[in-house]
């Protein structure tokens, strides 16, 4: 494939899908689904001390969500809910023209090709709004005890 959209990289990142998979006893389960595409993710989280400890996802879509997906699941330990809502306006900044997220997530510059392509960019951000989904769903800690 020649298309700019579709780097060796990007598609070496959807063909690893660190992270593919669920968990079996999440503290929270969350989605984002794109009904104009139809792509569709599930993240399970394990979080400790509000942060995540554990991370999976089922994504089940195209290969720019795919990919997203491995890198939030591979990276995403450790953060808490607000450095995953920064993380999503890194992402939606970057993708609209602003300057790349930092280090870890600087490997989102592999999606340098969607920037131009408006319609795509909800396409890598899927992910991250899973994330946030699932944070949003988990029970507070004292109720996990």
């Amino acid at each position: 494939m020649s298309d700019p959209l579709y780097k060796k990289e990007l598609l070496r990142l959807a063909a690893d899908a660190t992270g593919a998979g669920r968990l079996s006893e999440p503290h929270g389960t969350g989605s984002a689904h794109n009904p104009t595409c139809g792509d569709k993710v599930t993240v399970d989280l394990i979080i400790d001390n509000e942060r995540i400890a554990g991370i999976a996802h089922d994504t089940r879509a195209c290969v720019l969500t795919q990919a997203s997906a491995a890198i939030v699941g591979g990276e995403a330990v450790g953060l808490s809910r607000a450095e995953v809502l920064a993380l999503h306006e890194s992402v939606t900044s970057w993708l609209a023209g602003g300057d790349p997220p930092s280090a870890p997530f600087d490997v989102y510059t592999v999606f340098e090709g969607v920037t131009g392509h408006r319609n795509r960019h909800r396409c890598v951000l899927l992910p991250i709004e899973a994330v946030l989904d699932a944070f949003s769903a988990s029970k507070p800690s004292e109720e996990r005890r």
